[in-house]
Formats: C-alpha cells, structure tokens, sequence
C-alpha cells in the first residue's frame, strides 16, 4: 500500500509538471484569451486526463496481484 501511494503521488507530481495537453484548436482557442486562462485550461484538460489513466492504473495493479496469487497457490497444489 505504501508503494501505491508513492506512485499515486509521483505521477501526480509529473502529470502536472510542464504538461501540454491541448490539441491545436484548444491551443489557438486559449492562445487569444491570455496566459492565465490557457494555463488554467492545460490544468483542467491534465486534470481530467489523470482520473481514467489512475482507475485504469488501479484495475491493472490489481488484475495482477489476484493472477501472481492465483500462480502462487496452482503452483502450491
């Protein structure tokens, strides 16, 4: 579980650290409204990116441990 947390933090930490995740219309689109808003708008997009690569994340980190458990105990029998 401490590991988990490590890593939660860690791509908390890196998804937000200079990310760029406008497609070009949004870009121009926050490009005439300003440096604060087109900043604020990158946040929400990283933002909204990170909960589905976090769940998915969290579903494969568990599909794992249940299968090398499942391993463990055919392997016991």
């Amino acid at each position: 579980m401490k590991q988990l947390k490590f890593l939660f933090i860690t791509i908390l930490i890196l998804g937000f650290y200079q990310s760029n995740a406008q497609c070009s219309i949004c870009t121009k689109t926050a490009q005439q409204l300003g440096e604060g808003p087109a900043s604020a708008l990158n946040n929400a997009i990283v933002y909204l990116m990170m909960m589905p690569l976090l769940i998915m994340g969290f579903v494969g980190w568990r599909w794992w441990k249940k299968e090398k458990e499942f391993l463990a105990e055919e392997q016991k029998s």
